[in-house]
């Protein structure tokens, strides 16, 4: 039986799907991943089949949300040009997710930007379907949705999330357009999420309940299962240069903004940032990331791409720009974190791990100050609180299986297509 998972975004929205791809393998399953062609080295190397949407991660203007300062009008309105570039791009994927669901697929798993697109498209296919998601969408009082608002209060929080879906302003809009393109109702977001709610459609959010509890006040059938930790393929080695900067002296602060930052900010972020570490005296990995950050000094070494998985366990902090897949990283290789946030669920992710006791507290990337960043990281590394709180609540996530308990409900889903379809 072939399972398709859909994703789209950036590298931290499509390695966990590749993560749980690869346990649907060792379940004994097929598995086909559509993605953009900027992923499809690292989908082909989880043996799974790769199949193209159309569209480039990197021209998504992610990085562009994440720029110092506003300095124009322009810029400002920026964010409104942005959010139309994502709606554009939707309408973009819409011939690219039809083809790759209608090639041998048994069930149909989406998420990211084409999670209600993906649940029309498996009604016009007659498929069984589910959604994936990082970000806690689903309207709660427990607190506002993850759009950058600190919390309003219980009924504020449910009204600004179900206003969300209303409006169409979720990383999950639905298109009626392209519903009348497939041969099914045309229905509104609002609409859709109404419906999914009826059937119950399955929603796992993968991130652990350690760190978000499942509110109470969701509806049947939405469920916080675990992570779903990236595949690391076997054989890979970092480089003789880090492992030996490694070796020379104490555990280092990583640093990295991965793909939030915007590259005509790479200069300012470095001096600020090595400003920073030096006030801080503490020695530093930096990861270039989109921003291209490009520090140097006895004590601070950069490089580019390695896995989380290896490299966070052997430092003393994480200074980041509060993705949902790198705070993850963080929390399960049990160190303090300092967050940079941007934009979308930064914000959300920088105040859940200060609630938890495993950060200090977070700079928005607006207000980056040396003194004030610097004071934060002499915190995360040297008060014993926050990296015996992040020791706990990694000992919580050893024991959690998101991508098993997936698995589990994908198989469900492929038994019930065996029961109407018995090929």
């Amino acid at each position: 039986m072939t399972v398709l998972l859909i994703g789209t975004g950036t590298h931290g929205d499509i390695a966990p799907l590749i993560g749980l791809g690869v346990r649907l393998q060792a379940a004994g399953h097929s598995v086909a991943i559509a993605t953009y062609r900027a992923f499809e080295r690292q989908v082909t190397d989880s043996n799974a089949e790769f199949r193209l949407l159309p569209g480039d991660p990197s021209l998504l203007g992610v990085n562009e949300q994440g720029r110092l300062k506003k300095k124009s009008l322009g810029e400002v309105l920026g964010t409104g040009r942005w959010l139309k570039r994502i709606l554009q791009h939707l309408t973009e994927l819409g011939d690219g997710l039809i083809a790759a669901a209608e090639k041998d697929t048994d069930v149909l798993v989406c998420s990211g930007l084409t999670t209600f697109h993906g649940y029309h498209l498996a009604k016009a296919l007659g498929l069984p379907s589910m959604g994936l998601g990082l970000q806690p969408l689903h309207p709660t009082g427990d607190f506002p949705p993850p759009i950058g608002v600190a919390s309003l209060g219980r009924w504020a929080n449910r009204r600004l999330g179900q206003l969300m879906f209303t409006t169409g302003l979720t990383p999950w809009s639905s298109s009626p357009e392209f519903c009348a393109r497939l041969g099914v109702p045309r229905l509104t977001t609002a609409q859709t999420l109404r419906r999914t709610a009826e059937e119950r459609w399955p929603v796992h959010y993968g991130f652990s309940p350690s760190v978000v509890p499942r509110p109470a006040d969701w509806r049947p059938g939405v469920e916080v299962v675990g992570y779903w930790w990236p595949h690391e393929p076997p054989g890979r080695q970092p480089s003789r240069e880090l492992v030996d900067f490694l070796d020379a002296g104490s555990a280092p602060v990583r640093v990295g903004l991965g793909s939030a930052g915007d590259p005509r900010d790479g200069e300012r972020l470095g001096e600020l940032i090595t400003a920073a570490l030096r006030k801080a005296k503490v020695r530093a990995v930096i990861q270039s990331g989109t921003a291209g950050l490009d520090l140097t000094g006895d004590d601070v070494l950069t490089i580019g791409d390695v896995p989380h998985s290896w490299l966070f366990p052997r430092t003393a902090a994480v200074v980041h720009h509060m993705g949902a897949g790198t705070t993850g990283a963080g929390l399960r290789a049990a160190v303090p974190a300092v967050g940079i946030p941007t934009f979308g669920d930064a914000p959300f992710w920088s105040r859940r791990l200060v609630s938890l006791g495993v950060s200090p507290g977070f700079l928005p990337i607006t207000e980056l100050a040396p003194d004030r960043l610097a004071a934060l990281i002499r915190a995360a590394v040297h008060e014993r609180n926050h990296t015996d709180r992040a020791r706990s609540l990694a000992t919580a996530l050893a024991t959690e299986d998101g991508a098993a308990r997936t698995v589990t409900a994908v198989e469900r889903l492929l038994d019930r297509g065996n029961a109407k379809d018995p090929r």
